[in-house]
């Protein structure tokens, strides 16, 4: 185990989502899983004992509420984050999760690439704040901090453009993760199933927002193809 991989421990009382889960985390570079349990109780007091960073918490617990779980942690000083897990869609949840501090809220079903986006930018979030630097330089810096490119929301979560669709905006940044190389508009609409036009909107839209970049492909004669890469 790596002596600066960020510790999960994974909370889920299904005994096959719980491997799973787990399986998932330790794909994930930077990441280790140091205990899985099924119980709000067995959570509480493995967090009792320091060694853990992250909690993946799946919020229908036997024996408690996640949320109840959180809130013991926060009254008892436990500073370790949490991501909560769930397939419960209601917004009251969502904000009780704010408010006990959960850092990412993650629907069930996923699929691997969810979690480790997840995952790579709660690790990216965590090395800014952990930088040796006393001050920030100003509103910017904040505001990446706790919400931009290096903060923990997710583009997918927020208000898309009109005439945008998040499942379009999964599969785009699921395709560009996986491309081995920078896809152009025309590549990435054969690989999603859209228009050449709409492909080259989700794309445009994820560089702004911060997580592609654009570049030049020089080949031929003509004009050079813009071409898109995954930032992380």
């Amino acid at each position: 185990m790596s002596a600066e991989a960020i510790r999960v421990l994974v909370v889920e009382d299904d005994p096959i989502t719980a491997r799973a889960h787990a399986a998932y985390v330790a794909r994930v570079p930077g990441f280790c899983v140091v205990a899985t349990v099924m119980t709000g109780t067995d959570a509480l007091h493995h967090l009792s004992h320091p060694g853990t960073d992250l909690v993946l918490l799946d919020l229908n617990l036997p024996d408690m509420h996640g949320m109840d779980v959180c809130r013991a942690l926060r009254a008892a000083g436990r500073r370790v984050d949490v991501i909560a897990v769930t397939s419960a869609r209601d917004l009251a949840m969502v904000r009780s999760a704010v408010s006990q501090g959960v850092v990412q809220y993650l629907l069930k079903p996923f699929v691997f690439a969810t979690l480790r986006e997840r995952l790579e930018r709660y690790a990216a979030y965590r090395q800014e704040l952990n930088r040796d630097i006393g001050t920030v330089a100003g509103q910017h810096e904040v505001d990446r901090l706790l919400g931009g490119v290096g903060g923990l929301r997710n583009p997918t979560e927020d208000r898309l453009p009109k005439g945008m669709s998040r499942d379009s905006l999964e599969t785009t940044i699921t395709r560009l993760r996986e491309a081995p190389s920078a896809l152009s508009a025309a590549e990435a609409a054969g690989q999603v199933g859209m228009s050449r036009v709409s492909a080259r909107r989700y794309l445009e839209y994820l560089c702004d927002v911060g997580l592609a970049t654009r570049t030049s492909r020089y080949g031929g004669t003509g004009r050079p193809e813009i071409e898109y890469s995954w930032r992380g």
